[in-house]
């Protein structure tokens, strides 16, 4: 039998109702197609208890948490006490997913702009990095990013990236990371694939964000962390790489960026 080649799902949602009664069929289907790591967000502290176990549960799967930017005005703002707090868990190992989305909730803009500064804020002085997510706001978003940066460095994913060119540039520029999501697949995606094409192979993730964004064959249907290897041998014609080098590329590239994960599977 053929081992499959070894892959990170960088971000996905497996506390979902999605999953609900097939998270161990969930987790061998992702064992079986190469997926050696899963990190599984929390967007609402609300469910934090139920990620942490599944993070718990499977050796594989590690855990990040945060408030989600269409969540901010809904929900009591996290301190930063709070994310602080939470690094102390040994699979706890980002923070978020925060950030800006204006296409749905700009009306909750100012509010999204203080919740994402507070993570920032947990992010330098926990040293774990920051997960973004940022939608119809690239501007705010690079400016607060930037600035916080110069204030105090710190490491960032832009998960499931799709934005323009300009926020790309702005995140590579303060050596942050882009994650290639599904929306890298789909045959309109041309211009996602371009920018990704221009970054360097060393700042690239990939991952699912199941249960959605579901690659060919797939879209349209749910999501899961088994076919983040479609959306990587997409990823490796994007960067015109064998698939085995692509994917140990990301690999190494999630080692450095997730430190604590990487030390973590290290440990007997």
């Amino acid at each position: 039998m053929t081992t499959a080649i070894a892959i990170t799902d960088s971000h996905c949602h497996l506390d979902f109702s999605d999953f609900d009664g097939e998270r161990d069929a969930l987790i061998a289907r992702a064992r079986a197609a190469g997926v050696t790591r899963m990190v599984t967000i929390c967007t609402k502290l609300d469910n934090l208890r139920q990620v942490q176990e599944i993070a718990e549960t499977y050796p594989e799967v590690f855990f990040a948490a945060g408030t989600h930017p269409m969540s901010a005005a809904e929900v009591p703002l996290v301190s930063v006490a709070e994310l602080v707090a939470l690094a102390e868990h040994p699979k706890f190992v980002g923070i978020g997913e925060t950030g800006l989305d204006y296409h749905y909730t700009a009306e909750s803009a100012d509010i999204q702009k203080q919740s994402l500064r507070i993570h920032i804020e947990a992010a330098q002085i926990t040293g774990l990095p920051l997960i973004i997510h940022a939608r119809s706001a690239d501007d705010d978003m690079a400016r607060i990013l930037r600035e916080a940066y110069e204030a105090a460095p710190y490491s960032c994913v832009m998960h499931c990236f799709s934005s323009s060119p300009e926020l790309a540039k702005a995140a590579l520029d303060l050596g942050f990371y882009l994650s290639m999501s599904g929306i890298a697949t789909f045959p309109k995606s041309q211009e996602v694939r371009d920018i990704f094409a221009s970054a360097p192979i060393d700042r690239i993730l990939v991952e699912t964000d199941a249960p959605y964004l579901a690659p060919p064959p797939h879209r349209g249907r749910r999501n899961e962390p088994s076919y983040v290897a479609l959306t990587a041998q997409k990823g490796a014609e994007v960067f015109g790489m064998d698939y085995a080098d692509f994917a140990a590329a990301t690999q190494a590239n999630f080692d450095r960026l997730f430190a604590k994960a990487a030390a973590y599977e290290g440990r007997d």
